[in-house]
C-alpha cells in the first residue's frame, strides 16, 4: 500500500510533530483557467461504463449472477425505514449502530440496483429504484446522529434549516450522482421530477453547505486535518462533476474542491505518515487517491500530481504498516486486521509507478477477497475496482516483505527479520483517535500476536466524547507501558515524548524517548528514559526504562498485552504461547517483580468487539509490580 523509503542511517533524533505546510500542490499546479481548459463538459463526462455491453465485457460471468441475485433479493424486501426514533437512539442510549444498518442498508441497496439494472438492462429494477431515491431524498439528514453536534442545535434530531456536512451525507450525495448517471434516462421515463429531486437535495444537503468552509474542522487551513477531508471531497467532487450542467458553477465548485484537498496534504507531515493508522488510511490517504483519480478522469489525466514525491510517500505508508496475512500495525483507533482493497492498492501503485506498492495490491488481491461487491463505503472506488478487476495480474506473487521504516513526524517505527516483526511509536496525546499510548510497542513472530496493541472498541457516543478516557482500551494502563505513582498518561498536546532517537541497522532497530512529558506532575517523574530495541542478532525485543522520581508513593507497575496462553510457573520467564503452539517468553528479574494476569472487560456496548476482535481469543493484561521502593533505578525486560 505505500511507497519505500528505507532509512539505514544511525540514530537520528526526531521531535517534530505533524504541522501545515502550505505545500497547495494542486493549487500550484493548476489554476483555475487551467482546469477550465482541461475540464470535460458534464454531458461528455463518462467516467464509468453505461452500456449493458460495456459492463458485460467487464464483470466475470460469476460475478454478474451474484450481483443480479442480490438485486432480486432487494427487489422483492420492503425498503428499511427511516424513523425518528432511529435518530434519537443516539442521544437516548449512546448506540449508533441501528441507525446505521438502516441508513447504510439503504444506500448499499440502492447502487446493488442500480448496478443490476445497467448490467441487465430489462427495466425491471427501475420502479424500485425511483422508490429507493425518493425515500432517501425525502430523509431530513444524509448523515449519521453522531455527527449532528456541528449544527447549532447540537441535538439527536437534525434541523432542516440548518444542513450539514458529514461522511455519509458526501457518500449519500455521490450514490444519487451514480443513480443519476446510470440510470437517469430510465428514471426520466418515469417523471422529469427524478432528477430534478436529485439535483436539488444533493446541492441543499450537501454542495452548497460545504461551501462555508470555516464551519469544518476537516477543512480547517491552520490545523491539521483528518481522513473526513478526502473521504468528503473525493465523494462530493464525484458528485458535482456528475450532475451540475452549469459548467461555470461546475468548475467553481470542482476548483473549491481541489483547494480543500490540499488541506489534507498540507496537514500532513513531511513523512507523510496516517497517524490515525493502516485502517483509517482506507479512508484517508486512499480517499485522497479516489479524489485524484475523479479529477484526472474528469480533465482527461491533465490534471493528475501522482509523480510528487511527496504523495507517494503517502502512499507507501501502508505497506511499510504490514505484519502478516491480515494483520496490521493498530496504535491508536486502528484495527489489528484488515482485508486490504488489492486492486485499489494496485491501481494506486499504477497510477504512481510504484513498483512494491503494485506488487502489494496483487498480492493483496491474490490472498483476499477481491473488494468489487457496490456495498459499503467509497462506492465509486469500488466502481474503480469493478473496470480493473479482468486486467488484474493473474500470475502468483511471493508476499513482498519490506525492510525497516522510521516515519518521523507520526514517530513510528517498523522493523521486520524474517518471520519476526515489531513496532513502535513516540508522538503525542492529541493524534487523531487517541489513546494515550506514548512509548507502547507491538511484537509479532510467524505471523502471530505475541505482544499487542488491544485495539479499539464499539464506536458509542462515549468514543467521541469527555468520557472517552474512561474507556480501558484508550488508557496507557491498558498498553505495554508503565503506571507510574498509580498514574497512567493523560490526553491533551501537552503531554508528549520526548528526546526521540531513531535507530536502523542490519543489527538492531528501536527509538529511546522520555515518557516524562506524557504524564500529568501528580507521577512525580523527572525523567523516564525508555528504549525499545528489536535486537536482529539475539532475535528479541529489550525494553529498558531508567528513572528518576521526585518521591514514590506507590509501586511502578509495567503492563503488557497479548493473546497467548500464559505460564507464570517459572520465575524470572513468563511463558507466552501463541495460537499455533510457538512458545515465547517475558524474561525478567524476579527478585524485583510480582507478576499478576489481568482480563479486561468484554461487557458493554463499548467493549463486545472483543469478544470477537482477534479471532475469539481473549485479551489479557500481564501486570508486573516492582518490589523496589527507590526513586531512581532502571528495569529490563526481554521478550523473545
Amino acid at each position: 500500500m505505500k511507497n519505500p523509503i528505507l532509512f539505514i542511517a544511525l540514530l537520528v533524533t526526531q521531535i517534530a510533530y505533524a504541522q501545515v505546510t502550505p505545500r497547495n500542490f494542486l493549487a500550484k499546479a493548476f489554476s483555475k483557467e487551467m482546469v477550465q481548459q482541461a475540464l470535460v463538459s458534464q454531458k461528455d463526462y463518462a467516467p464509468y461504463p453505461k452500456t449493458r455491453d460495456a459492463w458485460m465485457a467487464i464483470i466475470p460471468a460469476k460475478e454478474q449472477a451474484e450481483l443480479i441475485q442480490r438485486a432480486e433479493k432487494i427487489l422483492k424486501a420492503p425498503i428499511p425505514i427511516m424513523d425518528a426514533s432511529l435518530l434519537m437512539e443516539y442521544v437516548r442510549s449512546g448506540d449508533r449502530e441501528e441507525h446505521g444498518k438502516v441508513s447504510f442498508g439503504k444506500r448499499n441497496n440502492l447502487m446493488e440496483l442500480v448496478l443490476a439494472e445497467t448490467l441487465e438492462d430489462k427495466g425491471r429494477f427501475t420502479e424500485k429504484i425511483m422508490n429507493y431515491v425518493w425515500n432517501i431524498c425525502e430523509e431530513t439528514y444524509w448523515g449519521v446522529p453522531a455527527h449532528l453536534s456541528v449544527q447549532k442545535a447540537r441535538s439527536g434530531m437534525p434541523d432542516v434549516e440548518d444542513p450539514t456536512v458529514d461522511l455519509f451525507g458526501a457518500e449519500t450525495a455521490a450514490g444519487l450522482a451514480l443513480t443519476d448517471y446510470f440510470v437517469g434516462a430510465k428514471l426520466d421515463k418515469i417523471s422529469k421530477l427524478l432528477r430534478q429531486r436529485i439535483y436539488y437535495e444533493v446541492n441543499k444537503k450537501i454542495l452548497i453547505p460545504i461551501l462555508n468552509q470555516k464551519r469544518y474542522g476537516w477543512l480547517s487551513k491552520t490545523n491539521p486535518v483528518n481522513n473526513w477531508n478526502p473521504w468528503i471531497v473525493s465523494n462530493v467532487m464525484l458528485a458535482n462533476l456528475l450532475l451540475e450542467k452549469n459548467e461555470t458553477t461546475r468548475l467553481s465548485h470542482l476548483y473549491t474542491h481541489m483547494n480543500y484537498l490540499d488541506l489534507y496534504f498540507n496537514g500532513l507531515g513531511d513523512d507523510a505518515g496516517c497517524d490515525e493508522g493502516p485502517s483509517y488510511w482506507f479512508a484517508a490517504g486512499a480517499s485522497a487517491f479516489d479524489a485524484l483519480q475523479v479529477l484526472a478522469s474528469a480533465t482527461g489525466d491533465k490534471c493528475q500530481i501522482y509523480q510528487e514525491p511527496f504523495i507517494q510517500k503517502m502512499a507507501s505508508y501502508v505497506y511499510k504498516m504490514h505484519i502478516s496475512n491480515d494483520y496490521f500495525v493498530n496504535f491508536a483507533d486502528a484495527d489489528p486486521t484488515l482485508k486490504p482493497d488489492g486492486i485499489m492498492l494496485y491501481r494506486f501503485g499504477k497510477a504512481l509507478n510504484d513498483a512494491p506498492l503494485m506488487a502489494f495490491g496483487q498480492w493483496a488481491n491474490q490472498q483476499f477477497e477481491p473488494a468489487i461487491t457496490i456495498g459499503g463505503y467509497q462506492k465509486h472506488r469500488h466502481l474503480w475496482n469493478l473496470m480493473a478487476y479482468a486486467n488484474m495480474p493473474k500470475d502468483k506473487v511471493p508476499y513482498p516483505a519490506l525492510g525497516d521504516y522510521w516515519f518521523q513526524d507520526i514517530q513510528v517505527i517498523t522493523s521486520r527479520k524474517g518471520s519476526q516483526f515489531f513496532a513502535a511509536h513516540g508522538g503525542h496525546n492529541a493524534e487523531s483517535h487517541n489513546h494515550n499510548d506514548i512509548g507502547d510497542f507491538v511484537y509479532y513472530d510467524k505471523g502471530e500476536p505475541v505482544i499487542i496493541d488491544a485495539g479499539r472498541g464499539n464506536y458509542t457516543a462515549r468514543t467521541f466524547s469527555a468520557q472517552r478516557y474512561s474507556l480501558w482500551f484508550t488508557q496507557s494502563e491498558y498498553h505495554n507501558l508503565p503506571f507510574i505513582n498509580g498514574q497512567g498518561q493523560k490526553a491533551g498536546r501537552s503531554f508528549e515524548a520526548s528526546a526521540v532517537q531513531s535507530n536502523l541497522s542490519d543489527k538492531s532497530s528501536g527509538i529511546t524517548l522520555d515518557l516524562a512529558k506524557a504524564y500529568p506532575v501528580e507521577a512525580g517523574i523527572k525523567t523516564w528514559k525508555r528504549s525499545l530495541q528489536f535486537n536482529k542478532v539475539k532475535n528479541q525485543v529489550e525494553l529498558k526504562d531508567q528513572y528518576e522520581l521526585g518521591a514514590l508513593t506507590q509501586p511502578v507497575q509495567q503492563a503488557f498485552m497479548t493473546l497467548c496462553s500464559i505460564d507464570t510457573s517459572t520465575p524470572g520467564k513468563l511463558g507466552l504461547k501463541t495460537s499455533t503452539g510457538d512458545a515465547h517468553e517475558i524474561q525478567y528479574d524476579a527478585k524485583k517483580w510480582t507478576v499478576a494476569i489481568d482480563l479486561p472487560s468484554t461487557e458493554g456496548p463499548e467493549y463486545r468487539s472483543f469478544k470477537t476482535k482477534w479471532a475469539n481469543r481473549p485479551v489479557q493484561r500481564i501486570i508486573f509490580t516492582s518490589k523496589d521502593s527507590s526513586t531512581k533505578g532502571t528495569y529490563q525486560f526481554v521478550i523473545k
